[in-house]
C-alpha cells in the first residue's frame, strides 16, 4: 500500500510518520484491499483555535471507486483517528455489500419454470 501525506501546516508536517504508521495500522487486515492511500491535514482558520483540524483520508480500492472521508477536530491526531475510523467502516461496507450481491446472484432460483400440470 502507497500511503501520501499532504499538508501545508508545520505542526501538520511534524506528524508525517506518525501518520504514515497509524494509516498503515488500521487498514492492515485491508491491505489487499487498498492501493493507495492520501492524508490532507490543513488548519481550517489559522492560528485563532478552535475546531480547525481538517483531515481528508482519500483511500483507492480496486474496483476504481475511491474512500473520501473528512474530519475535523481540535487537533490533529483527533482528527487523523476519526476519519481514518470512518474509511475503515466504509471500506468495511462496501466489501460486505459486494459479498452479499455475489451470494445473492449465484444462488439458484426455488421455483420452476414449467406450469404446473392440473
Amino acid at each position: 500500500m502507497q500511503v501520501l501525506f499532504k499538508s501545508r501546516d508545520r505542526e501538520a508536517v511534524r506528524l508525517r510518520s506518525f501518520a504514515r504508521q497509524r494509516i498503515r495500522f488500521v487498514f492492515r487486515r485491508m491491505d489487499w484491499l487498498i492501493s493507495k492511500a492520501t492524508v490532507s491535514m490543513s488548519d481550517i482558520n489559522g492560528p485563532r483555535g478552535g475546531l480547525d483540524k481538517r483531515c481528508q483520508v482519500q483511500v483507492q480500492t480496486p474496483d476504481a471507486t475511491p474512500v473520501v472521508v473528512t474530519s475535523i477536530a481540535r487537533d490533529w491526531r483527533g482528527a487523523l483517528d476519526l476519519a481514518l475510523a470512518r474509511a475503515a467502516r466504509s471500506i468495511i461496507r462496501r466489501q460486505q455489500a459486494h459479498i452479499a450481491t455475489r451470494r445473492i446472484s449465484q444462488r439458484e432460483p426455488t421455483w420452476t419454470t414449467q406450469p404446473d400440470a392440473v
